[in-house]
C-alpha cells in the first residue's frame, strides 16, 4: 500500500517520534487537527508500514552499560554458508544495537553497546568463534554528540 503523507501526517510522525506514549489528544493539540483524523492517519500509515512498531527507548548508562564500540569488520569470505553463519551469530548477540553490510574497503559495521572493554573482549572472542573474520577494528566511542532514532520526516520522498 503507498501512501503519499502531507504536512498533516509529517507533523504526526514528528510527534510520535519524539514520544510515542503521547494520548491522541495531546498529539491532535500538537499538530492542530482533532483526535479522529489523527487516529485514522496514524491506522493508515500502520497499514502502509510506514509505522512499523513502538517501543521505549532506554538509557544505557543508567543501566551500565557505558562503552560503545563501532566495530569494522573486513572478511574474505563471501559464500552464503558465512553470511548465514555471520548473520546468526550478528542477531544472536544482544550487545550488537546495529549492523550494517557496506560498500567499500569494510565490509561490515556494528554498532556494539557493553559494560566495559573486558565485556567487548568477551563479545569480540565469541563472535570470531563462531564464524572467521578476516580483520576486525574496534572503535571505542569517548563521547556521544548526537545520537537519535528519529527519521528526517521533513525530506522524506513518497513511495512510488
Amino acid at each position: 500500500m503507498s501512501v503519499r503523507l502531507d504536512a498533516l501526517d509529517r507533523r504526526i510522525l514528528a510527534a510520535l517520534q519524539d514520544d510515542a506514549s503521547q494520548s491522541l489528544d495531546e498529539i491532535a493539540r500538537q499538530v492542530g487537527s482533532s483526535k479522529t483524523p489523527v487516529w485514522n492517519r496514524i491506522r493508515k500509515m500502520r497499514e502502509a508500514g510506514i509505522i512499523t512498531r513502538q517501543t521505549a527507548i532506554l538509557d544505557p548508562e543508567a543501566l551500565g552499560l557505558e562503552a560503545c564500540f563501532f566495530v569494522l569488520i573486513r572478511t574474505s569470505e563471501h559464500d552464503t554458508e558465512w553470511q548465514r553463519r555471520f548473520l546468526e551469530a550478528l542477531q544472536a548477540r544482544p550487545e550488537v544495537m546495529e549492523a550494517h553490510r557496506l560498500a567499500g574497503d569494510i565490509d561490515y559495521v556494528l554498532k556494539v553497546r557493553v559494560v566495559n572493554a573486558r565485556a567487548y573482549d568477551e563479545f569480540y572472542q565469541a563472535l570470531i568463534s563462531e564464524v572467521k573474520i578476516h580483520n576486525v577494528t574496534a572503535l571505542l566511542s569517548m563521547e556521544e554528540i548526537k545520537s537519535t532514532t528519529a527519521l528526517p520526516v521533513d525530506l522524506a520522498r513518497p513511495r512510488d
